[in-house]
């Protein structure tokens, strides 16, 4: 049986130049170090990135590493997990900078016709609010335009909560039909 060499001789070797010794580490550690990058990005793509920059950041430090341990993994796992957090950084930055950018951006054209077809509908959707009781027309207002939980409108209204709440459900139903009718 052939002894294997320790991560410590391993670290030694590598840190001295042998890419041999380098490949046995990077063989032994590359999937502890790819699920450790997936756990922390949650990213196929960018799990494999950080894994390869983990281990190319180690070639470069080898050299400063003192093995605090029997095994190379901890270091590792620390520079799997600072990588990925530069990672994470800069995903938020970019999607920090496309936001802003898209919020500053004017729309490229102007849908005339869906301007005229969402104009045309909620013209239609107030006509069939006007045609509700007073009451479901009040019920109506407060808990949908207001936002009123069920319980305040009831109060306001002086009727039982169950009354507001069955008459919105109805309500709803009304105006989802007059939705569809016109998407037809």
């Amino acid at each position: 049986m052939i002894d294997e060499p320790s991560d410590a001789e391993l670290v030694a070797r590598a840190a001295a130049g042998s890419e041999p010794a380098f490949r046995a580490l990077y063989r032994a550690y590359v999937r502890p170090v790819y699920w450790i990058a997936h756990g922390l990005l949650g990213d196929v793509r960018d799990a494999e990135e950080v894994a390869q920059e983990t281990f190319s950041t180690a070639w470069r430090k080898l050299a400063q590493l003192e093995l605090a341990s029997d095994s190379a993994l901890p270091w590792l796992a620390t520079i799997c997990r600072n990588v990925a957090a530069n990672r994470i950084r800069v995903r938020r930055r970019e999607r920090e900078n496309v936001a802003g950018a898209l919020d500053d951006r004017q729309p490229d054209t102007v849908d005339v016709e869906q301007q005229v077809i969402d104009r045309a509908l909620a013209a239609r959707i107030a006509q069939e609010v006007d045609r509700l009781s007073d009451t479901d027309r009040r019920i109506f207002a407060l808990c949908v335009a207001d936002g009123h939980a069920y319980a305040a409108a009831a109060d306001e209204l002086g009727i039982p909560q169950g009354s507001v709440r069955n008459r919105l459900s109805r309500i709803r139903t009304r105006l989802r039909a007059v939705v569809r009718e016109e998407a037809r």
